[in-house]
């Protein structure tokens, strides 16, 4: 079992940079959208980063075989590609259609949906305390779309598909999710990126168009450098903030992500309202939204403080001495 090596100040930092960067990358693809298709965007990102990791794993001789999988996790490779691959085609599909804050707030569906394929295939337990996150995080959509209630259900407009073509990012996450964590068993997660990442850019590429990147601006050319960077640093980031501060903590910080993206929308629109164009959104909405941040950080968190309550419990009745006469 991994323990974390108790860094926590270094490790919430970490989790901070990560967040920051994950809250920031939608406002930059959602213009680098104007001028590139998501299938393209998506490769520049993914071969990028996994051509970076390739270097760094071929200069340390820790290039992975292949071969050497079983027909099972070949195949749980395959779900995994296909999964993640399918996640940043309709991520930025569903993004063209919604602004940055919503859709980083529908994409906090992810983790949910990860958690109950966790339940059937794994057979992991669903706590009390994720159940009560579950029951402030689907209230919290409900406030946050109660402008566009009677929309959602009754009309397929541009907004309504994009909310469907979010969650369809999320379940695809969530399946490449539960592949990617058996696969951790036998690759180091920096092997299994770079091999996702090089995979899922040969099976896009057939899609894509390279060169359009000649009619992007030089605002647009230099985010999707920047949307580039955000896929490396912010996972690195992330990967590093696991080793030393634990799991639970780390997942719901990042769990805060959406807060941090509606703050740097209204401070973008503000200082450049012919890029960024601000949330419409209502009081109501924006307490949704904060009851979805707060329940997914107890959905993260419930579990590992469960324990430490019950672990505390048990040292309290080891050190209590038996009443007399026992």
């Amino acid at each position: 079992m991994h323990v974390s090596s108790g860094r926590w100040l270094y490790g919430f930092v970490l989790a901070m940079i990560t967040t920051v960067l994950w809250a920031v990358l939608p406002i930059m693809l959602k213009e680098v959208l104007k001028g590139m298709d998501p299938y393209t965007v998506t490769w520049y990102r993914l071969f990028s980063a996994g051509l970076v990791l390739f270097i760094w794993l071929a200069a340390r001789g820790r290039l992975p075989s292949i071969r050497a999988l079983s027909t099972n996790n070949r195949w749980l490779l395959v779900v995994a590609i296909v999964g993640l691959a399918c996640n940043y085609v309709f991520y930025l599909m569903g993004l063209s259609r919604l602004t940055p804050g919503t859709m980083q707030l529908m994409i906090q569906t992810a983790p949910i949906m990860l958690m109950f394929g966790s339940m059937l295939v794994f057979r992991e337990r669903f706590g009390l305390g994720q159940v009560l996150g579950v029951l402030v995080l689907l209230p919290g959509f409900v406030l946050f779309f109660n402008q566009r209630l009677v929309e959602l259900f009754t009309q397929m407009t541009s907004y309504t598909l994009g909310i469907l073509i979010t969650l369809a990012a999320a379940l695809t996450w969530a399946l490449y999710g539960l592949a990617q964590k058996q696969l951790l068993t036998i690759w180091s997660s920096i092997t299994v990126m770079m091999v996702i990442y090089l995979a899922c850019s040969l099976l896009l590429l057939p899609l894509t168009n390279p060169l359009s990147v000649l009619d992007l601006t030089g605002l647009q050319f230099w985010l999707l450098v920047a949307c580039c960077l955000n896929t490396l640093v912010a996972y690195g980031a992330f990967a590093e903030a696991l080793v030393h501060w634990e799991a639970s903590r780390v997942s719901a910080t990042i769990a805060t992500t959406p807060l941090f993206t509606f703050s740097m929308v209204a401070l973008g629109s503000m200082l450049w309202p012919s890029i960024v164009q601000p949330e419409l959104l209502n009081n109501l909405a924006y307490l949704g939204a904060l009851m979805v941040v707060v329940g997914s950080a107890l959905v993260a968190l419930a579990p590992s403080l469960i324990q430490k309550l019950k672990n505390r419990r048990l040292r309290r009745l080891a050190i209590t001495p038996p009443p007399a006469g026992s």
